[in-house]
């Protein structure tokens, strides 16, 4: 249960206690003056304030010239185990939440936003730029190699609500808003709080899931100032859904010990976790400038298992693990931003200036490992197998104001420009020399399971975005509203400036429908991971009729003479083109039903090419040898592969039913449809397929096309009658196929439906007691895989949980 919204007495927060932090919002430089009424204008913070009270509770804002969705903190929690990218993704239809097993990329999650990847999604908080994640998105269904912003390092204890506009944004936000823009709302009540404890597990017993949450609003100062403090912490035991080794498995030599295997070959799956945030938000109002500040900080570590080294394998050594070994590989992840800003009036004028600085650093060791061409002298721990760390520091001066009749154009019009510095770096950092070292042990080279960074693939990459807008909103007539915005950018590794452009429109039909529209264009410059990451990877790939085999796989830049010489260039920026056609329908204040269909184009669409290596013919060995690259090496980079088209439709409906004494039932139904093609492809060059290989192959096509569901339901009820209140979803998830390079690979798997159920029930008007399940009929996806004799993801990757069932309970109180 969120905060209670019952007055309460304010505690006085002392003001000693913030003076730092009031000095360095006082000299420090602030962003995005959203206070205008123009509907194209995510809000911030005044969302809930005054007449935008009522509209912060509609699930859908049917007077909105966009379609835009409200996430309450109270819809959030509901959704049980979840964390906030997959609560988020169980409550709009058209996100998706991948369930991403590939080893050390197992704890990022991001969501993917009308069958785009989340690079194409902008993330705000309090309507401030989100720094960008360390993480690079490669493995399971999305292979971009951006690296994005991972929500789940801030905490749900310090969200008031989330407002998601699924709409091109580009011109207004930035090059990265083209599928839409999740705007985070922190809470700001200056008095009461909420604290809550939970524990669940799956219907397995794995998975064991704790958390506890709380936060507090103190008042700070005596002109409505505030303090809201948040934080949670949560530890998630290890889950895995594989299969056993098949006969065809041999893993000792001794036939005795081999009968006793348990035959589990592979242990991919959910990491154990351990994590914490903690979060602040403040506003200092002090003459004419009110000064604000918000920030968050966040800790996870993660235990990630993988594929065992068998005694007789070439990764094994006897004498230090003689009965073999599973390799673990630890993750610690440090996360934190800090806005600082002040908003005020001068000469009529809303401004709003602000500075905000973010960094993510992931550090990787391992445990339970070895090097095994070092044989006995080789360590089974390493401290330091690579370090990868994002930075972000973006200053905005933004301006708003309304006229009446400006130039005697007869209409009102609002005005909003600004401009933005964005300055980002990506760095990676080498680990120590025992994890990659070749010693002269006849076994495999490098610590295994493991993703190393050698000194030659270390990147230090820094690249500065200059932007400014003019965004002017109509109110044409008192049934009309239209709004046309430019957004012109410059990014100083790419030559020219780049132009966003955007006109949507809102007309009432009559007092209950209204039709709504959107044209936009957008340019994104490549991500700094797209453009420099590098690496050598000895874990394992999959060939090209999809099986899963060991191998050392070379990660080039696109540019480097390298991926020249397999077909390679310079990337190019993506540009993207939206349209957008809705209409919306309130025929009573308790109902409402939108419909908005959307088609997105994108010219020269980022990918990572197939697994380039050689078929036998000694063709792509020749060129590794050119290259100074041992023969065998498996080479990817990433690619402007290709052109898509996107075209969807998202309907929203509401309606709530009185039973009198029996309460009230929220009833909802959502529905997405979306469907991806192909309009063109980076062509092979010949000398390479003349070898077999394939540059951009239909895998990669099917990460786009097939790997995420054409169709999802969200049917839902919310029953509240005096202290219970019961929420029951069901969510069907459409087919989804995976595509192989050669089609005789490819597997699908058939649509399902999953439900969820909580039930509440509050004591004393503050404590309340839940039980709930997420998934509840256990159901799981199809065992159709690329059979593995290991017994890898026989789920192959579905587009929702494959763990099955689980269930919790959580004691909420607030004061």
């Amino acid at each position: 249960m969120p905060y209670s919204p019952l007055p309460k007495q304010p505690k006085t927060f002392p003001l000693c206690a913030l003076s730092v932090s009031v000095w360095l919002a006082t000299a420090a430089p602030l962003a995005n003056a959203d206070t205008t009424t123009a509907d194209t204008q995510l809000k911030t913070v005044t969302v809930t304030t005054s007449a935008e009270a009522a509209r912060a509770q509609q699930r859908t804002l049917v007077d909105s010239s966009t379609p835009t969705d409200i996430i309450s903190n109270d819809a959030l929690v509901k959704t049980g185990r979840a964390e906030l990218s997959e609560a988020i993704a169980k409550l709009l239809p058209s996100f998706t939440f991948g369930s991403n097993i590939a080893g050390f990329n197992s704890t990022t999650r991001p969501l993917s936003n009308r069958g785009m990847g989340p690079e194409y999604t902008l993330v705000l908080v309090n309507g401030k730029r989100r720094h960008l994640g360390a993480a690079i998105q490669q493995g399971s269904t999305d292979n971009s190699g951006a690296n994005v912003v991972d929500i789940d390092m801030i905490p749900i204890s310090a969200i008031d609500h989330i407002e998601v506009l699924k709409d091109a944004a580009a011109a207004r936000y930035g090059s990265d808003a083209v599928a839409g823009v999740v705007n985070i709302i922190l809470k700001s009540q200056d008095a009461g709080g909420h604290v809550e404890t939970s524990y669940g597990e799956l219907f397995s017993g794995e998975g064991a899931t704790k958390k506890i949450a709380a936060d507090e609003g103190f008042k700070l100062g005596d002109n409505g100032g505030f303090l809201h403090l948040s934080a949670d912490a949560r530890k998630r035991g290890y889950a895995s859904w594989d299969g056993k080794a098949d006969s065809t498995i041999k893993a000792y030599n001794d036939p005795v010990k081999e009968a006793s295997w348990d035959r589990v070959a592979i242990k991919n799956g959910d990491p154990e976790l351990k994590a914490y945030n903690v979060g602040y938000n403040a506003e200092l109002p002090l003459n004419d400038v009110t000064l604000y500040s918000f920030g968050t900080y966040g800790e996870r570590k993660a235990v990630i298992q993988n594929y065992y080294r068998f005694p007789n394998g070439t990764a094994s050594v006897p004498e230090i693990f003689p009965d073999g070994y599973y390799p673990v590989n630890n993750l610690r992840d440090i996360d934190y931003q800090f806005v600082f800003g002040g908003k005020g009036d001068v000469g009529g004028w809303n401004y709003d200036l602000s500075t905000s600085y973010g960094r993510d650093t992931l550090k990787y060791s391992s445990e339970l490992n070895l090097n095994p061409s070092l044989g006995v002298d080789s360590p089974t721990s390493f401290n330091n197998l690579a370090t990868f760390r994002s930075d972000q520091w973006v200053n905005n001066l933004d301006f708003s104001r309304r006229f009446e009749n400006p130039f005697n154009l007869g209409v009102p019009v609002t005005v909003s420009t600004g401009i933005e510095h964005k300055w980002e770096r990506f760095s990676t950092f080498a680990g120590s020399a025992d994890s990659y070292e070749t010693g002269t042990y006849n076994a495999a080279s490098g610590a295994q399971a493991s993703v190393i960074i050698r000194p030659e693939d270390e990147v230090d990459l820094i690249r500065n975005t200059y932007a400014t807008y003019l965004d002017l909103g109509f109110d044409l007539t008192s049934r009309w509203y239209a709004d046309v915005a430019a957004r012109l950018e410059h990014f100083d590794d790419y030559n020219g400036n780049k132009l966003g452009l955007k006109f949507n429109s809102r007309y009432k039909l009559t007092d209950t429908v209204a039709v709504r529209g959107t044209v936009g264009t957008g340019v994104r410059a490549p991500s700094l991971t797209q453009t420099g990451y590098t690496t050598t990877d000895s874990r394992v790939n999959t060939d090209v009729n999809g099986n899963v085999v060991p191998a050392t796989t070379r990660l080039t830049p696109s540019d480097s003479s390298l991926a020249q010489a397999l077909g390679g260039s310079a990337l190019k920026p993506e540009k993207s083109q939206n349209l957008g056609l809705g209409i919306t329908w309130q025929p009573a204040p308790r109902t409402s039903v939108t419909a908005d269909a959307y088609l997105v184009d994108i010219q020269n669409r980022i990918a990572l090419t197939s697994a380039i290596y050689d078929h036998g013919d000694g063709v792509v060995n020749s060129i590794l040898a050119a290259q100074g690259v041992t023969a065998g090496t498996w080479v990817d980079y990433y690619t402007n592969a290709f052109d898509t088209r996107t075209r969807g439709l998202d309907v929203v409906a509401d309606y709530t039913t009185p039973f009198g004494a029996f309460g009230d039932v929220r009833w909802s139904a959502a529905f997405n449809y979306n469907k991806t093609t192909i309009t063109d492809a980076k062509d092979t060059p010949a000398s390479l397929a003349n070898a077999g290989v394939t540059l951009v192959g239909r895998n990669r096509e099917g990460d786009l096309t097939d790997a995420l569901p054409k169709t999802k339901w969200i049917l839902g009820a919310n029953w509240k009658v005096g202290n219970w209140n019961t929420n029951l979803t069901t969510t069907r998830y459409g087919s989804v196929s995976t595509l192989a390079v050669n089609e005789s690979g490819d597997r699908s798997f058939g649509a399902k439906w999953l439900t969820d159920l909580d039930v509440s029930y509050t004591f004393f008007d503050h404590l309340t007691v839940s039980l709930g399940g997420s998934n509840i009929f256990d159901v799981r996806p199809d065992k159709n895989a690329v059979y593995s004799s290991l017994g890898l993801a026989p789920y192959g990757n579905p587009p929702f949980y494959p763990g099955g069932g689980s269930w919790y309970t959580k004691l909420a109180y607030d004061f």
